[in-house]
């Protein structure tokens, strides 16, 4: 690990505006904040990662930073609540299951109760050509060298939403349950309180895989809100991987539904696992609507969410993987009892 300055910040806007500062005196490296650091120290270690200062932000003294709403309107999730305080959260689980199933099936218990909200959806991919430095040719540790996954091992790569200069997926959980249920992502910026649609955080990598996120040099994610709604219940994530136990994707899908009866009045479908960001298969929602949700018209789902999508070498086997994900999951769905 190399040499970095150590801060601490007792107030969100006295971290933002600590970032700010230190980005004037440190042009040349980023600075980073450091919540659960179970990503940020692990890429740290492996050299991937080489901040100029990291602002610790564990201990901020903001309240509504740490705090977990319910309301009739929807949830309020501070980003510095762990992991695990939102996954077993009892109204999470009873009312939007997507997220406390999404929540558990991403990480040990040990990291669930380490990470926090805020971090988890900006960990960054597991592509080894990102996170070991002896390949040079990796556009987002390096611009413009290459794509070393392209024509090297891509078993775990994305499908959908790669470009030439990247392939990398993401590998979250929850975001895919976030950006399924519509959620949004409250910010704090220099010039104040900033915020976008959680759909519009992440970035494809065009020709700047590089630039990962909508955030600014120094803004910091303050909360997340997720809007109630009749499909809340009858939501679910699932997870297909290559063990049981502790592991990131190959293909999942969070799918949230309203029926009446066995049509659909409204259908949320997000993938992961196969994407370069949070993927909501948008598509696939609108051919369902007011369908009836059968066999027939789930696979029909499965294969439109993957319509567009891309495989090489090795990882081509995640197109019929992922639409399959996708109609198991709202066949599943439908068999809730809510």
């Amino acid at each position: 690990m190399r040499p970095f300055i150590y801060s601490r910040a007792d107030a969100s806007a006295a971290a933002v505006r600590q970032a700010a500062v230190s980005a004037v005196s440190h042009v040349s490296a980023p600075i980073q904040y450091l919540a659960g650091g179970t990503t940020l120290l692990d890429l740290m270690k492996l050299d991937v990662m080489r901040p100029a200062e990291v602002i610790d932000i564990k201990r901020l003294s903001d309240p509504a930073m740490r705090q977990i709403e319910v309301t009739a309107d929807g949830l309020r999730l501070g980003a510095l609540a762990t992991m695990a305080e939102a996954a077993d959260h009892p109204a999470i689980k009873r009312d939007y299951p997507v997220l406390a199933q999404s929540l558990t099936l991403a990480a040990s218990q040990q990291l669930r109760n380490m990470a926090s909200l805020g971090g988890n959806v900006l960990q960054r991919t597991r592509c080894p050509y990102f996170r070991d430095v002896s390949y040079t040719n990796c556009n987002k540790r390096i611009p413009g060298s290459g794509c070393a996954a392209l024509d090297g091992v891509n078993r775990q790569h994305a499908v959908l939403g790669s470009s030439s200069a990247c392939i990398a997926s993401y590998p979250g959980d929850w975001a895919q349950a976030l950006v399924a249920l519509g959620a949004r992502v409250d910010t704090l910026r220099g010039s104040g309180p900033g915020g976008m649609a959680f759909a519009d955080l992440h970035r494809e990598p065009g020709n700047t895989p590089h630039i990962e996120t909508a955030l600014e040099p120094g803004e910091l994610i303050t909360a997340f809100l997720i809007p109630a709604g009749p499909h809340t219940r009858r939501s679910l994530y699932l997870k297909i991987r290559e063990r049981e136990s502790y592991e990131f994707a190959l293909a999942s899908a969070a799918v949230a539904l309203d029926l009446n009866g066995d049509t659909v009045r409204d259908v949320r479908i997000a993938v992961g696992g196969v994407a370069t960001k949070p993927w909501r298969a948008t598509e696939a929602e609108r051919h369902l609507t007011g369908k009836v949700l059968d066999e027939a018209a789930a696979k029909r789902a499965g294969e439109l969410a993957f319509a567009g999508a891309v495989g090489l070498t090795h990882n081509a086997f995640k197109i019929q993987l992922g639409q399959e994900t996708v109609a198991r999951a709202l066949l599943q769905a439908r068999a809730l009892e809510v």
